[in-house]
């Protein structure tokens, strides 16, 4: 791929491979012009290096483009190295069964949280969690439990970056009210989603953190006002943090070592 020392063409590509997932089926030139802030030439440059670079597939049919293979190896790559998905996997599986309730594994990406892997309750209902997922951070139990134990520096920067969107009547939708509640679950060690995302959907978080306090990701145990209620989910902390500190022991060493200190 043809990059210039600014990295521009790089990040114009990425740009374009994203405009291009966001219409989650096979896209036309013409569309993907009419939602692009790029002129046509440049547009059609980055489409055929990408296409080249089989980022990109080109269905001469159909005239259309969707993503190629060696994207999905290079996310298979990461999934596999950077991902806490495939040493939770058995500890997620022996959360679930053990409490009957949807379970969730997530890391941040930038200032949102990626939903990395998913248990379903014994009686699944319809939620907007799934694996690889994006979601917001200020109003989820899983991103609060990671945004409480970031350091500060780094917190002051994610936190602006937060949209403060009222999904539901309990949404928190400043930052003074969610910093006091940060405050919380840096204490007490978990914290809560109080139908804050979506209406009826409660849940109980731990953060998954490493020997010296690195937000590694979070998990949590996630249900519905119908079938319990967030006293009781709380009576499942114990539990969640066992499975927390073992997954932390698993994964640190050669997932995520600390060579730095915070």
């Amino acid at each position: 791929m043809n990059v210039d020392a600014s990295g521009g063409t790089v990040g114009k590509a990425l740009d374009v491979l994203d405009r291009v997932a966001e219409f989650n089926r096979p896209v036309r030139f013409a569309e993907l012009l009419a939602a692009s802030p790029y002129p046509k030439g440049t547009l059609y440059r980055l489409m055929q290096t990408l296409t080249r670079e089989g980022m990109l597939v080109f269905d001469p049919d159909r005239q259309s483009y969707s993503l190629g293979v060696r994207l999905v190896r290079l996310a298979h790559a990461a999934w596999r190295t950077s991902s806490l998905a495939p040493i939770a996997r058995p500890h997620l599986d022996a959360l679930a069964a053990e409490t009957g309730e949807t379970v969730h594994l997530a890391q941040l990406d930038q200032a949102q949280v990626l939903y990395v892997d998913k248990r379903n309750m014994a009686e699944p209902v319809e939620m907007y969690s799934s694996a690889g997922k994006v979601g917001p951070a200020y109003c989820t139990g899983v991103g609060k439990a990671m945004l409480a134990h970031l350091p500060e520096e780094t917190l002051s920067q994610i936190m602006p970056l937060q949209l403060f969107h009222k999904f539901t009547e309990h949404t928190l939708t400043d930052e003074a009210s969610l910093r006091a509640q940060l405050a919380e679950i840096r204490a007490h060690g978990y914290g809560f989603d109080r139908e804050e995302h979506e209406p009826t959907i409660i849940c109980v978080a731990c953060p998954i953190l490493s020997e010296r306090g690195r937000v590694l990701g979070a998990l949590s145990v996630t249900s519905t006002t119908a079938r319990t209620n967030l006293a009781a989910l709380e009576q499942l902390v114990p539990r969640i943090q066992q499975t927390t500190t073992a997954i932390a022991a698993e994964v640190q060493d050669w997932r995520f070592p600390d060579t730095v200190a915070q």
